[in-house]
Formats: structure tokens, sequence, C-alpha cells
């Protein structure tokens, strides 16, 4: 079905002669053969969305509808690739074109004439050679791809497939994308890959509790702001507080099997450093590259707004495809802000009504539908798999009143909220513990006390503390420390030691960058052991400054470098001398030199 352009407004463009077309078309547009979307249909007038540069487009240009939604290509071969928004292979075009893509520029999603080496499942295969009658459902497993050393890639029956009966299955060997694998009694055939719209989420069986955390390695996170997986996210912050350092660390170091990276609008020298630096990486699980197990989307600044709108969900789209496969997904939008931006230029063009701050009235709408494709669940093949979301925000300025923030907040459950202060001091991730909050706290609760029973108690006394401390520095800054009695100064020395011993990590210290779950715990246990222990020798009479000048209190502060991961006995050791002198400090105060006992 063909059209002509009547009206071009920047990446909107309005042609007549689409009325028979569908919502949500893709459409080729001029000699060029440009990608768009249709967004809007009056009568026989298509209002097209455009994915590319369309300088020099002439009124009177043809306009073609496809006959389907903008889809993503899905199977063995996504893994380690860079794509734009619109899944267009990156790599492949610069060969083609150079730095700058020419409009109408195509490239194969996958490539078609790989040969991957295809296992059939074993039981399928069994029952077909005994003639046994098999259902091909959707989500049926016909089989595996090795698609890198780390992900193998499951070859499922499509979820939109009608269900027939499974009348050949291909033997192992060698088979291209493109390839039939396994074929029905319906005339259905079906590929290693497969199509799926990005605006349309896959099928499950149902949503799980999402009871089991998103290890991240990061102290902060894993025991104060726990994300479970299946879980949303989000880190706002201004400009230089680390939003994309911490999705970066997050990715590396994170318990996920398959990590989807989307550089939404972000500056080209950010998306320089992922695509330069993410080969490099070793996933430390592996020991390989950290792109066997890692897609990346970029879609910067300077490219197109509609395909920077449209980028998140071919990214949610691909990590459904590999949750279907019972893996769990991380995703990194970085950031949700930019894409919000493409909405409101993209609003504008098409002369719709703006709301708060000319972002359009149906923001909070399309962020909910982003966010709520996060979820713990069983898919329709019975395994349990995941997409855990972690967006990134940038608020003009670092307000976190802005509409962007503020709806965010309304779809998400975990919210790390960077601060200004504590980045300029150095303070990595500059999570602030004031301003930040998660609600799967009590969720996660019985896998981190099977991990050590006083998770609970520990946090919860470090986090109260951590407030008192907020209050009494007011005071302080206004009359000085020493002001204050002794058993508040132990409240400002404990909390200054959570903060430098543990909130703080450093990601170029071999053993500091990531801790284990075990030492998260059990360093925080001490701290808060330390605190209880120290507030009994000031109440019988011992000075704050006997306890700050016991070398077990420097050494506290400097467990986390120093004791390795798995070095349990080196923590026990600490405990018991730390343990040893506190006490010794608590007699000599209960019994005076005259014998008298308190």
């Amino acid at each position: 079905m063909s059209g002509i352009v009547q009206r071009i407004s920047g990446p909107i463009i309005h042609a007549t002669g689409l009325g028979d077309a569908g919502l949500f078309d893709v459409v080729d547009v001029g000699p060029k053969r440009i990608i768009g979307e249709i967004v809007r249909l009056e009568q026989d007038t298509a209002m097209i969305q455009i994915y590319e540069d369309n300088t020099g487009m002439e009124v009177g240009a043809t306009a073609e509808s496809t006959g389907r939604p903008l889809s993503a290509r899905l199977g063995p071969g996504l893994i380690g690739a860079i794509y734009d928004g619109i899944q267009r292979p990156l790599e492949l075009l610069y060969k083609q074109s150079g730095a700058f893509m020419e409009p109408g520029i195509r490239g194969e999603r996958l490539d078609p004439d790989k040969l991957w080496d295809f296992t059939p499942d074993p039981e399928i295969a069994e029952k077909l050679a005994q003639k046994v009658e098999i259902q091909a459902v959707p989500g049926m497993i016909l089989g595996i791809v090795q698609e890198t050393a780390s992900i193998a890639c499951k070859i499922m029956v499509p979820p939109n497939a009608k269900n027939g009966l499974l009348t050949e299955l291909a033997p192992a060997g060698k088979y291209t994308i493109n390839n039939t694998i396994a074929k029905t009694d319906r005339g259905d055939e079906f590929a290693l890959s497969q199509w799926w719209p990005v605006r349309l989420p896959r099928p499950t069986a149902k949503r799980l509790a999402a009871d089991k955390p998103l290890i991240t390695g990061e102290r902060v996170i894993d025991v104060f702001f726990p994300l479970s997986k299946g879980g949303t996210a989000a880190i706002p912050g201004g400009f230089g507080t680390g939003k994309t350092m911490t999705q970066h660390a997050i990715a590396k170091w994170c318990d996920a099997d398959v990590i989807i990276y989307i550089g939404c609008g972000e500056r080209g020298n950010e998306m320089t450093d992922v695509l330069t630096e993410f080969p490099h990486l070793i996933d430390p699980r592996t020991g390989r590259s950290l792109m066997e197990r890692t897609v990346l989307i970029a879609n910067t600044s300077n490219m197109p707004v509609a395909a920077r709108e449209v980028s998140i969900y071919t990214g949610v789209t691909m990590a459904e495809f590999y949750r279907d496969m019972g893996y769990h997904v991380a995703i990194m939008a970085d950031s949700t802000s930019r894409w919000a931006e493409a909405l409101r230029e993209l609003s504008g063009r098409m002369e719709e009504m703006p709301a708060e701050e000319g972002f359009p009235a149906y923001l909070p709408t399309r962020l909910a539908e982003f966010y709520e494709r996060a979820g713990l669940v069983e898919t329709l093949s019975g395994a349990e798999g995941s997409v855990s979301i972690i967006g990134a925000v940038s608020p003009p300025g670092g307000d976190f009143s802005e509409p962007v923030t503020q709806h965010t907040k309304r779809f998400i459950r975990c919210f790390w909220a960077l601060d200004r202060d504590l980045a300029n001091a150095r303070h990595y991730p500059a999570i602030s513990w004031i301003d930040s909050y998660s609600e799967y706290a009590e969720e996660v609760k019985e896998w981190w006390e099977k991990v050590n029973p006083q998770w609970t108690i520990a946090r919860q006394k470090a986090l109260d503390l951590l407030k008192q401390e907020e209050k009494l520095s007011e005071i302080v800054r206004l009359i000085g420390p020493d002001a204050l009695p002794d058993d508040k100064r132990l409240i400002l020395v404990t909390a200054e030691i959570i903060k430098n011993g543990f909130l703080q990590q450093n990601s170029f210290d071999e053993v500091d960058m990531y801790c284990t779950p075990s030492k998260q715990v059990r360093i925080l246990e001490l701290i808060m052991s330390f605190h209880e222990k120290a507030a009994v020798c000031i109440k019988i009479g011992a000075p704050l400054i006997k306890i700050t000048s016991l070398t077990e209190r420097e050494e506290l502060a400097r467990l986390k470098s120093v004791v390795k991961n798995d070095d349990r006995a080196a923590l026990d050791d600490f405990e018991h001398r730390l343990r040893t002198s506190l006490e010794e400090l608590e007699r000599s105060y209960r019994t005076g030199a005259t014998g008298f006992r308190f």
C-alpha cells in the first residue's frame, strides 16, 4: 500500500493514501526508503514517525506501508552485537558507510550466512522417532544453539504460534538463522530466529513473587537498598554524580545471566567508553569477555529522536526473549530522561496538548508500559526467568521534583538517589542513604537471613544510626562536636565508620571492587557490634577518646579492602580481638582502683 507525502515537520510526516494501513505499521518513505512508523491515522491520512535523518525529503515522495509493526529479529547472534534503536547493526553499517550512517541504509540484524550448531531436544527427537504425537505449543524448546561460551540460545516455538502436532525436527547439524528446523501438521515452519513486535510484551505463564535479590556486589545496594530479580529501580542524579559508572559496575558484577545496555540519548563520548571498555571487561563468573553475555543498543543524542524513543522497547524485547529461555536478564537504560525528551519533541511536532514542563500527557503511561515489562515469571516452557530494569534519570539541575523523576517513582520500587555532595567528595557509589529506599527489603529478607541471620537487625540498626547522625550533624555545624555528650559523639564516630568502611567502595581495589553477600553482612554486623559494646563502656564512665584510640577501631574501617571475600577466618579473628579489647576496657572502668564495682 502506497501513499504520498503531503507535509513534513522534522521527523513527523503526513502522508495520504494510507487509510487501509494499520496503526504502528512500518513505512518506507521516499526514494531512499527511510524507515518510519505510523503513529496516527485520520481517515486517509497517516502521521508517520521517521527513525532516520530525513534531510532533503520532498513533498510528493512515496510512502509505502510494509503491513507489519516495528519488530525485532530474535535468535542466535544477538549476544555481543551493537545495534541502534531500531536494531540496525552498527558495526556492519560502519563498514558500509563510515562513521555517519547514510539515510535508508540497511543491514541484516542477524548474520544470515553464519552457520550455527543446532542440537535438537533429545526427548522430542526420541518421541518423533517412535511416532509419538507431540503438541507444538508456544514456548516449547525445540533445541539449543551455543551462542557464546556463556550463553546457550534455546530455540523456541514462537509465543504467537498456533497449536499443532510436531511432524519434523531437524537433526543435529549446522544451520543458518533462516533454515527451517521444525514443522507442524498445520503447515507452520520454525527457524532458528523469530520476529516479535517491540511494543508488544511477550506472554508468560504467570508472574512470581520477586523474592530473590539481584546481587550487585555494591554494599550500599545489596544490604541497604536491595533490588529483586525481576524488580525495577531508578538511579536519579545530576550531571557527574555517577549514574553511568554505577550502571557499568552493576552490569559487570551483578549475577544476571544476560545484560542489555541501552544508551538512550546519552553523549557520544559516554557510549564510546561503553563500546570500547565492555569488550575488554572480564566477566568475573566465567573469566571471559563481558560481551559474551551482553547486548549493546547505542542511540546517542545526535541520532534521530524517534529512534531514541523506540530504543527502550527494542531493548526490553530482547530481554524478554532471553527471559523466555529461563535466563535472568538485567536492563541498563541510560537514560530515561533523554527518552522522555524525545517523547516531548515528537509530541510537539504532532501538535499535541502539552502537560507539565512540556512533556506529553501520556508520559506516565509510557513509563508504566516500560517498567511493567520487568518481573520474575514462569515462562511458557515452565522455566523461571526474570527481567530486571535499572533506569538512570537525569533531572535538570539534580531537581528530583521534575516530572520524569516523579512519575518514575510511581512505577519503580527501588530508588537509588545520587547525592551531589557525596560525588564531589569522591564517595563512590554516591547513593544517598537518606533519600534512597527499597520496597524489596521485606521480600528478600528470607534469602538474606539464610546468608546471615543478623541481616535484618544489622541493616535496620545501621539505617537508624545514620538518620540519627544526620540530625546530630545539624547541631554540630552550629555549636561543634565538643558540645555533645560522649554517647552522642559515639554515634558520629560509628556513622563515619559505616560511611567509609562499609558504604564507600573502591572500584580500582582488587578486593573492594566486589563484595560477596556474606562479607557484606559480616562487616556491618561487626560495626554495629562495636557500637553496642562501645556504648556500654561509655555508659559506665569510659571516655570516648579511649574507644577511638583502639587499634581495632581503625582496622574496622579497613576490613573491606584488607580481608578477602572468602576469608571468613580473618573476620572471625578480628571479631575476637575487637570483643577482647572492648571487654578489657569495660572491666577496667567497672572496677576502680579501690576495688569498688559499679
